[in-house]
């Protein structure tokens, strides 16, 4: 029966008699075309049929997703052909070859003239109903006159095979049994299929759709509990794609299919198997269904993709590579808009940080917390699950804190914890996470900063956990032993028994309440044998510490040999053998404890702070009880904070890593006063050299010569140089400067990458036996080239000793014990000196300078005398020899180039102080010196810039009158052969600075120098516009650069705080290529400067004249002739005020 559901009368237009007439009809669309069976199909036609012989079909198109589909498409047929027909709507389930005609959706009987009177306007007719729905086409038809035949449009289309019977009877009893669901029909339906499959073999071009058919039936049957055979259905499935390459047509739909079948399996059968293997055909599926479709929509419904992301995310959590992957897969199933996506990044960011805790990787710890952040993005502030997020997120930067050490993570997570704790007011259901977490890093926060307002609160914040968590709860367990932290946390401070007594209840509670084999039993064990040792320390009661170690042991057993935990039970476990060995002196709990210290420090999956502060407390132990493992235990603190601070991609990020070991600042010169004690000098050099400057030797690994590699192994040496290209890259665009932390993550994580492919071929390299310390640690042998051209003398000054060692230049090394010098002694003549520089600034320049004279008579006396004695009779060094200064410690802020006797002798003779007798320079290290050699083998011709700045910008210090007045003396000075700049007043800029040190190989720089004592690479000197930085100077790899005169305040001193690091503009230019600086200790009068400036350069090329060559290496002989010169113009303070660095 026709339903017209709009109708519209237009005359009709005749082209002369009725049998002249054709009529164009056009399939406009359709809408509300659900398949009877509920099948998915791969395309909807429509057919015109006009007699049992011929039929026209429209052609196939793909069902939307609001199961609709667009054809606009045109038959004509003559009038005459019949006066009735059919159209049918019916569903393909190929989209290639059709077996059979498909399944009917709907059909209709109708006559032309029915049609003719809706005139040339779109119309719809309604079909019978399926389900809820009536299925509707839309058409147009119009009355056309043409000469020719038309009937050719239709054709006997109609698949009248067997094959083709039995498949469309077999549609057609499956859908009556979807809709009556009558169980004979089912079985017809089977039957049907299962014919039509038996006309099909293995080589049939059908045997895919064959398969197909039979399958969906008889999955429908067990879906709706009338058939219980799954496997076979399966497996039928499974052939019938494999007969579909990916590139098939119909290859989608038969993904489909057997995610389908293996869901069904899943919910009935709960095989994991199953779910697994459709997440990974869904990964496959869903880029091959397009949006809109009717297959998308379905695929990624409530039954589909949504079911199979919430059954794979499902608890326990699996670790392995193969868990990991699949939650990987279920996070590209939940595209960006899903509403699951946060869900499957939390549930693959729960799996991953669970393998870092229990493996340690540093990428596992980065990928959650990017993955981690991405869901809080998705959930914005309202959200039911944003507080969650936001603990979740703040979880994993505390974790790669304790991992890592880097302060921001920390600063994150603390705002993280108290943005989702006022999520959760009083009486919200999560709050006592969001307590119990807050307090946590408050706690980590207090053992980093000290503020004990912040453990007072964390106490306080898990006091409230606990009562939200009552007897009962499944997590009272937790709380207990998270409170119990914070308590004995606080009794380290404070010293409150009543906290540490208390702490022990509670962690004894929270261990009752834990099962044997509960996942986190092993950190109650070793929080309580803490509690215990400390207990042990305050009452002697033996019982305390035997347990103590019972209980540790027992955590130990229960941890895998490479779970990151375990090095918490070995630093409680020799806490316990230790606290045993002070009270009963058994030296076997000694050894005992300096094999868990050795096990801890050297425990691989463990972030390298944790194992860092192990070691430092085993060289504490070692010092403290005399153990002979002293050495190897200031070695291993020195590796691990090399490859901790290996790990920072930029100079200021290794700097503050340091920064938080500032407890352990003075182990250089401790292990080298150890390895002096064990008699063992050349080791005591090697340690010193290791431990001080590592912020140098890190940087400067890649700007390494590799002349001798290039001429062995060209691939390799080019390998090397290009890898140490992008690490140097990646650290100049290091993260530092990024202020998005998702982006800063990102770029950590690439530096990581890029520097563990340059470590690859470094350790490739070193398996070449010429090349095998090739950027390790420099043993004495290479240290001692630093003495070629004269002997360095490195100054030792620790609390347990203070003494020189003399590095000549063959031969072993001679130990200077100072025997009247105490660090303390030396800390005391260093303020003296202080004071006494600040004291001379406000005197004139003729009067005595007798408290320098005092200090300089007392470095001299104490200290270079006992060292000039073994150069002069042990040495035979010949007098003005060069000699190389390497301070240590206190040593660096003495001006020990100025020791004099101030002596006259019996004869009336000047006593020589050390000026007198040797060239002196200094060194920050014995490697910078090496590597400033090595770089002399490259010399370009010379040119020479003067670089000025008298007039800085407002508020950048007061103007320097005579700093134009000395670019003109030093341009005057220089060589005509060498071509000669000068960038001044407003050329003088950082840019126009930075490029003026890149172009030239000899530099004069005036202007004022800043030192900062607080980041050190931020020293600079002033420029017009903006500061010239150590960074800046740093960044720039300048190999000819030969020689630089810094005539500027603060250049050549330290930070005093950290004077080992040996960070200063000096030090800066001489790492970025500039074999030899004049620098400056203090604050230089640039008034009586050009004074030592004039002298220094007539010194320097007054050879010139006879055809000589610029050289850099005469600088410290030039400036002591200078300073010798103009002892009667400029005052004393002021000529010592300059030092020479390097070559």
């Amino acid at each position: 029966m026709l339903r017209v559901v709009r109708r519209l009368f237009r005359p009709t237009i005749l082209c002369g008699s009725r049998e002249q007439q054709y009529i164009r009809l056009e399939i406009i669309s359709g809408k509300n075309l659900r398949v009877p069976s509920e099948r998915i199909p791969a395309g909807i036609h429509v057919s015109i049929n006009v007699d049992s012989r011929r039929r026209w079909k429209s052609a196939l198109r793909v069902l939307s997703s609001e199961e609709s589909v667009v054809w606009g498409d045109t038959v004509t047929i003559s009038s005459r052909a019949s006066h009735a027909f059919s159209v049918e709507i019916r569903a393909s389930y190929e989209a290639d070859r059709m077996l059979g005609n498909g399944e009917v959706i709907g059909k209709l009987q109708m006559s032309w003239d029915e049609l003719l009177n809706h005139g040339d306007e779109p119309f719809d007719i309604s079909f019978p109903p399926v389900g809820d729905v009536h299925p509707s086409l839309t058409l147009k038809i119009a009355v056309v006159h043409v000469c020719d035949n038309q009937d050719g449009a239709l054709s006997n289309s109609l698949l009248d095979s067997k094959i083709a019977r039995d498949t469309d009877a077999g549609h057609a009893r499956f859908a009556k049994y979807v809709t009556s669901e009558n169980v004979s029909h089912l079985n017809a339906a089977v039957e049907h299929f299962q014919l039509v499959l038996d006309q099909c073999p293995v080589s049939h071009p059908d045997r895919a759709t064959a398969l197909t058919n039979l399958a969906w039936v008889r999955l429908g049957g067990f879906i709706r509990n009338d058939l219980e055979d799954i496997d076979v259905t399966t497996s039928l499935f499974r052939d019938a794609l494999a007969l579909r390459p990916q590139h098939h047509i119909d290859y989608p739909s038969s993904l489909y299919n057997l995610t389908e079948a293996l869901t069904w399996r899943h919910i009935k059968k709960s095989t994991t198997a199953d779910i697994r293997e459709a997440a990974h055909l869904y990964r496959e599926l869903l880029p091959l269904c397009p949006d809109g479709t009717y297959l998308r929509s379905i695929a990624v419904g409530h039954n589909g993709v949504d079911y199979v992301i919430n059954e794979c995310n499902k608890p326990p959590v699996d670790t392995s590579d193969e868990g990991i992957h699949l939650r990987r897969v279920v996070v590209e199933i939940c595209p960006l808009g899903h509403q699951l996506r946060p869900r499957a990044l939390n549930d693959l960011a729960e799996a991953v940080e669970a393998r870092f805790k229990q493996c340690g990787n540093i990428d596992d710890i980065d990928e959650t917390i990017q993955l981690r952040r991405e869901a809080v993005s998705l959930c914005p502030e309202g959200h039911a699950d944003y507080d969650t997020h936001l603990n979740n997120l703040a979880s994993s930067l505390v974790s790669r804190f304790d991992h890592q050490g880097k302060p921001n993570d920390l600063d994150e997570a603390v705002s993280l914890y108290e943005e989702a704790l006022r999520l959760c007011p009083v009486g919200h259901e999560s709050r006592d996470d969001s307590l119990d977490n807050l307090g946590g890093a408050l706690i980590t926060r207090f053992n980093k900063c000290g503020d004990i307002d912040d453990i007072t609160r964390a106490v306080s914040l898990r006091r409230e956990a606990l009562t939200l968590r009552l007897p009962g709860h499944p997590r009272r367990h937790t709380t207990l032993n998270n409170l119990a932290f914070a308590l004995k946390t606080r009794y380290n401070e404070l010293h409150i028994i009543e906290d540490l007594n208390e702490a022990i209840d509670q962690y004894r509670e929270s261990l009752r309440l834990k099962q044997l084999d509960h996942p986190e039993r092993h950190v109650t064990l070793h929080n309580l044998s803490s509690a215990l040792c400390s207990r042990f320390t305050q009452t002697q009661e033996n019982e305390d510490v035997d347990e103590a170690i019972t209980l540790c042991q027992e955590s130990l057993a229960l941890l895998s040999s490479l779970h990151p935990a375990r090095y918490f039970s070995y630093m409680w476990l020799q806490e316990a053998y230790l606290s045993r060995y002070q009270n009963l002196h058994d030296p076997a709990d000694l050894s005992l404890a300096i094999d868990k210290f050795r096990l801890a420090s050297q425990h691989p999956t463990q972030g390298f702070p944790q194992r860092i502060v192990g070691a430092y407390n085993w060289i504490v132990a070692t010092e403290q009880h005399g153990h002979g493992s002293a050495l190897e235990a200031y070695s291993t603190f020195f590796d691990l904070l090399d490859a901790h601070l290996a790990t920072r991609s930029s100079a200021t990020s290794r700097r503050e890593a340091a920064a938080s070991f500032h407890y352990a600042r003075t182990l250089p010169v401790d292990a080298a006063s150890c390895a002096i004690c064990c008699d063992n000098v050349r080791h005591a050099i090697e340690l010193v050299e290791q431990g001080r400057g590592q912020q140098w030797s890190l940087a400067s690994r890649l700007r390494t010569p590799v002349e001798d590699l290039e001429s062995a192994h060209p691939t390799l040496a080019h390998n090397y140089l290009e890898l140490s290209k992008l690490v140097s890259n990646a650290a100049q665009n290091n993260s530092a400067t990024i202020t998005n932390r998702a982006a800063a993550d990102r770029a950590e994580t690439e530096y990581r990458r890029l520097t563990r492919q340059w470590e690859a071929v470094v350790a490739e390299i070193r398996d070449i036996r010429a090349f095998s310390r090739f950027l390790l640690p420099p043993l004495y042998e290479g240290l001692q080239a630093a003495a070629r051209q004269g002997p360095v003398i490195i100054l030792i000054a620790s609390e347990y000793s203070c003494s020189a060692i003399i590095v000549p230049p063959s031969g072993d090394p001679h130990h200077v014990p100072l025997p009247s010098v105490t660090l303390a002694e030396l800390t005391n003549l260093k303020d003296r000196f202080a004071r006494a520089i600040r004291h001379a600034r406000i005197m004139g320049p003729k009067v005595p300078r007798n408290d320098l004279i005092v200090l300089l008579r007392t470095v001299w006396d104490t200290i270079m005398l006992p060292i000039v004695n073994v150069l002069q009779h042990g040495l035979k060094l010949k007098f003005l020899s060069r000699i190389w200064l390497c301070p240590t410690a206190a040593f660096t802020s003495i001006p020990l180039h100025a020791a004099h006797p101030f002596k006259t002798n019996a004869d009336g003779s000047k006593e020589p102080c050390l000026e007198d007798l040797y060239i002196c320079s200094y060194t920050p290290t014995l490697s910078a010196l090496v590597r400033s050699r090595q770089l002399m083998k490259k010399r370009v011709a010379p040119s020479f810039v003067t670089i000025g700045q008298g007039q800085p910008g407002a508020g950048k210090g007061k103007e320097l009158l005579a700093v134009d007045s000395e670019l003109e003396l030093v341009h005057k000075l220089v060589p005509a052969t060498a071509n000669r700049t000068t960038v001044s007043g407003d050329a003088a800029t950082r840019a126009g600075a930075l490029e003026a040190l890149q172009q030239n190989t000899w530099v004069h720089l005036a202007c004022h120098g800043k030192q900062d004592r607080i980041q050190p690479y931020h020293s600079h000197f002033v420029m017009r516009d903006e500061h010239l930085t150590l960074l800046d100077i740093m960044e720039k790899d300048i190999p000819h650069a030969e020689f630089a005169f810094l005539s500027a305040c603060h250049t050549a001193v330290g930070d005093e705080e950290t004077p080992d690091e040996v960070i200063h503009l000096a030090a800066g230019l001489q790492f970025s290529g500039f074999k030899s600086v004049i620098g400056t200790l203090w604050e230089v009068d640039d008034s009586v400067a050009q004074h030592v400036v004039e002298a220094f350069y007539k010194n320097m090329f007054k050879d010139l004249e006879d055809g000589g060559v610029m050289d850099c290496t005469k600088a410290a002989w030039a400036l002591n002739r200078a300073t010798h010169s103009v002892k009667t113009k400029v005052p004393l303070e002021q000529r010592m005020v300059f030092v020479h660095i390097g070559v």
